[in-house]
């Protein structure tokens, strides 16, 4: 341990001596750790430094420590771990395959602060007392969340949620087997057919992971905009705009809420608009945008399909006393096409639940819904339902009816 100190120390007095990005000329690092390895392993020889025991860990520990998270890179470079938390710098936490694990790493309080200023450097985000949560992306593309004291009771809480599969068609996710390929065919179909589709589910359930799946369908020709809290998105198309919230600044000003960024993507011609979570009022901007014929899709938290409509006809009320249920309701059937249910099972593998469709009714106050795709004996099999708008799938050349019955 003490060698891996004295190797760290030196490694960054040679980086500020040359002015090296250690983030951005990684190999350059890597041959700068290697040679100084070398000659510290020549004066070890000589008695005048504590020897190596493990010259190859001593240098991973060196390039993590300088150029990543140190004790946490570990468990960023672990495809198996999805997640990490710290509850305290003596409690590190890991998900690995959806089971959680207390880790053997230990901390200090320091040492938890100065690895979160490290990944908001990147970022662009602040952190202090008068804004003790910070929502932030890192450059791997994982998602950072921060909360400090005291609105915590003591220690900083920091989560680091992973994207391990980074599914870009609804193919993946039938490899995957989160998604039986006569569903994912039908999915397909209804993105290209310009159906609204809300994806919903549990924390950790994939409802990212889908709607980027989803999104591999639209056609090359469409132009996407994407509206996030932070950036975790990565649709892949030719003409795609992604937008990102913003925090306010030290003055308390310069903030842009989710609302307004589906509000700007509205004036910027998009074929189809894609929102990465809505929690809040900005469910009503969504709504209007969808009404206003710009197909889309989100994501929402709910237990099932139909309580991810019934909140998407809550969410609404939050944006002002002006708002009524009796306007959101019936936008909300018109609006939503699809909605496609995810969850996580007992050994923690996501799979799709349900996916049900909106045909545009609503029944003394409640939005009426139809079975497409159930969860039956432990897969997900056809029901009786079908979706809206036939005459769109037509459109396009497909027979959504003939698709869907040759599934029965």
């Amino acid at each position: 341990m003490e060698g891996v100190v004295l190797l760290e120390h030196e490694v960054r007095e040679l980086i500020r001596r040359r002015g090296i990005d250690p983030r951005r000329d990684v190999d350059l690092l890597r041959r700068l750790v290697h040679d100084v390895v070398a000659d510290y392993d020549e004066r070890s020889l000589a008695g005048d430094l504590p020897p190596l025991t493990d010259p190859v860990a001593a240098s991973k520990a060196v390039v993590d420590a300088v150029a990543g998270l140190g004790p946490l890179q570990q468990y960023l470079d672990d495809d198996e771990v999805e997640e990490i938390w710290i509850n305290s710098p003596a409690q590190v936490f890991v998900a690995r395959r959806g089971e959680p694990e207390l880790t053997t790493t230990l901390l200090t309080a320091d040492h938890v602060r100065e690895l979160v200023e490290q990944m908001l450097k990147v970022s662009g985000r602040r952190l202090d007392l008068s804004s003790p949560f910070v929502d932030a992306a890192l450059p791997g593309g994982e998602r950072l969340h921060v909360a400090i004291p005291d609105v915590t009771r003591e220690a900083w809480a920091v989560n680091i949620r992973k994207y391990v599969v980074r599914a870009t068609h609804l193919d993946d996710l039938v490899a995957l087997g989160s998604l039986p390929a006569t569903a994912a065919r039908f999915l397909s179909a209804a993105v290209v057919a310009g159906l609204n589709v809300l994806v919903s589910g549990p924390t950790q359930a994939g409802k990212t992971t889908m709607l980027n799946a989803l999104a591999g369908s639209i056609p090359p020709r469409d132009r996407v905009i994407t509206c996030e809290e932070v950036f975790e998105l990565k649709v892949p198309h030719r003409d795609v705009v992604a937008l990102q919230c913003r925090q306010p600044n030290l003055e308390g000003t310069g903030e842009i809420t989710l609302r307004r960024l589906v509000k700007e993507a509205l004036r910027m011609r998009p074929s189809r608009i894609i929102i990465g979570e809505v929690r809040e009022a900005e469910s009503l901007d969504m709504l209007i945008a969808l009404n206003a014929g710009v197909p889309g899709m989100c994501t929402v938290h709910a237990n099932s399909a139909r309580e991810a409509l019934t909140k998407v006809c809550t969410l609404p009320l939050l944006a002002g006393e002006n708002v009524s249920a009796a306007f959101v309701v019936p936008t909300v059937a018109s609006a939503i096409d699809l909605v496609v249910h995810l969850d996580v099972d007992a050994g923690g593998r996501r799979r799709t639940r349900e996916v049900i469709a909106v045909p545009g009714r609503v029944e003394n106050g409640v939005v009426e819904t139809a079975d497409i795709y159930r969860l039956r004996d432990g897969a997900l099999v056809r029901a009786e339902g079908f979706p809206p708008h036939a005459d769109r799938f037509a459109r396009v050349g497909i027979d959504v009816v003939d698709l869907l019955r040759a599934e029965g």
